[in-house]
């Protein structure tokens, strides 16, 4: 039972703590829309980037900001919008839900789930768009991020907090080289997120159940907007997995992400910038594209130690037409990157994969993203492979050749196969040393160039079980002691007798 006094306290307190404050809510209506873009009027202070809220619950993102209306890009589909229709704003800017809670999932570029297993338990947000870390904030590039692939730990090494540009033409192997740098990370405590702007679904679907098989789907995120949505989804996609990442390299962990690729978002951004009626430039693009892909890049970082010493290592991918590499989007690319793997059809066709050019591709970082023990046998590496593009242009012509020549040829030719590895199918950091190791001192000199793969698979098994103590010493001191030298040296030899 309660009492009078009890009634008539409660009463006061309510009383006492009744808000008579008004809410104002902005409202705007919908003058003109479609091609997923609505121009709103009365939304005088919606402020760049902010969320508005259509009558169908589709949320869009303000863009453009005219004396007299606004342009708004809508997150969906808009057959469903009317001119007319009330457009309510929200206060926020565009953000998505962040957190290790994402990892494992497939969402949409608004961080929804599109992979059937429930909701996504977080309740952090971050804005998509968000300042890159300053000078003071970094530290130089330093620790390696290993991809497992032999030809770029060795000739084009990637390090934490770098931004290493993927290039080539259509079907060279771009996704492959991604999709193996992120099974590659599997117990080196990175986590991995890839975007994929564009592509059908079916492909992602198979990408999802590759990286389940190997064991990667449990710390990647993969961002995924098909072909099929509208271009406003596919432009922020980037942004919305940056800020996934952020979130990560701020609490202090290593981040890798994939952007596949910035092709297809420059054409979307291109789409939405002629929709809201901006002035085009160069190929009809808008102005500020370079802005669009360099704002984007800069956020990826070492961090200092101050800030938690995460890092975000970004992979944009780009595609060209016919290996021009001079277009216009490929060079805005390379000049905001720090350097790039630049994959050739021909070397592909030929059966070299990954189809790396060792000629035009660079790492801007360099040694100084490598360990010691790789440093030291990809020295002799660069050299072979140089040495051998360069005598095999001329002696296609010749007939006869003196035997320093042909010694120089049959080793860069032993060299390019050892640098060729089957997908998925990433190598740890020492099994590349030895490999390496074994092909620059000629010990492979005299065995059959199509017998190399067999040799590589049945070497790596052998130092295992006959010299573990080898390999161990590699990956725990990161060099190659006088002592492994000569216990590498005895061992190749030992086993190409019985090879």
């Amino acid at each position: 039972m309660i009492n009078a006094d009890e009634i008539a306290g409660i009463l006061k307190q309510q009383i006492a703590t009744f808000g008579t404050e008004l809410k104002e809510d902005q409202i705007g209506t919908v003058i003109e829309v479609g091609d997923s873009i609505a121009r709103v009027y009365g939304l005088d202070a919606a402020q760049f980037s902010e969320l508005v809220e259509f009558p169908n619950g589709l949320e869009g993102i303000v863009l453009n900001l005219e004396e007299d209306n606004v342009g708004v890009i809508i997150m969906g589909p808009d057959a469903d919008i009317r001119e007319g229709d009330r457009v309510r704003r929200t206060g926020r800017i565009a953000s998505v839900p962040v957190g290790e809670a994402l990892l494992g999932r497939v969402v949409n570029p608004l961080g929804q789930p599109i992979d059937g297993k429930g909701a996504i338990e977080t309740k952090k947000y971050r804005t998509i768009e968000n300042v890159a870390p300053t000078v003071i904030e970094r530290q130089p590039v330093k620790q390696p991020l290993q991809t497992g692939l032999r030809a770029i730990d060795a000739l084009i090494p990637i390090g934490r907090g770098q931004r290493e540009l993927i290039i080539g033409d259509r079907g060279t192997g771009k996704t492959a080289i991604a999709i193996d740098a992120i099974i590659n990370q599997k117990d080196q405590n990175v986590f991995c997120i890839y975007v994929a702007i564009g592509q059908k679904n079916s492909t992602i679907a198979a990408l999802a159940q590759t990286l389940e098989r190997q064991g990667a789907l449990q710390y990647t995120t993969i961002v995924s907007v098909s072909s099929a949505e509208p271009a406003a989804l596919k432009y922020i996609a980037p942004y919305a997995g940056c800020a996934m990442g952020e979130e990560l390299m701020y609490a202090g962990k290593d981040v890798l992400i994939i952007y596949d690729d910035l092709t297809k978002h420059a054409q979307a951004y291109r789409e939405v910038s002629l929709l809201l009626r901006r002035p085009p430039g160069r190929e009809a693009y808008p102005g500020d594209i370079f802005y669009l892909h360099s704002r984007l890049l800069e956020r990826a970082a070492k961090l200092s130690d101050e800030k938690g010493g995460g890092s975000l290592t970004a992979l944009p991918v780009i595609e060209t037409q016919a290996g021009d590499v001079s277009a216009y989007i490929p060079t805005n690319l390379i000049s905001i990157t720090d350097g790039q793997i630049y994959l050739e059809s021909g070397l592909f066709f030929q059966g070299i994969r990954p189809a790396i050019d060792v000629g035009i591709s660079v790492s801007r970082v360099g040694g100084s993203a490598q360990i010691k023990a790789m440093r030291s046998v990809a020295g002799r590496l660069k050299l072979d492979l140089a040495q051998y593009r360069a005598l095999a242009a001329f002696t296609k012509l010749a007939s006869d050749l003196d035997k320093a020549t042909q010694a120089q040829l049959t080793r860069g030719e032993k060299v390019t196969e050892i640098l060729v590895q089957r997908q998925y199918n990433p190598q740890q950091v020492e099994d590349q040393v030895v490999v390496i190791f074994a092909a620059t001192r000629g010990y492979l000199d005299g065995i059959a160039t199509n017998k190399l793969q067999d040799w590589v698979a049945r070497f790596v098994i052998y130092i295992h079980e006959k010299h573990p103590d080898v390999t161990k010493s590699i990956r725990e001191s990161k060099a190659v002691s006088e002592e492994s030298e000569k216990t590498l040296e005895a061992t190749i030899q030992e086993f190409n007798k019985s090879f």
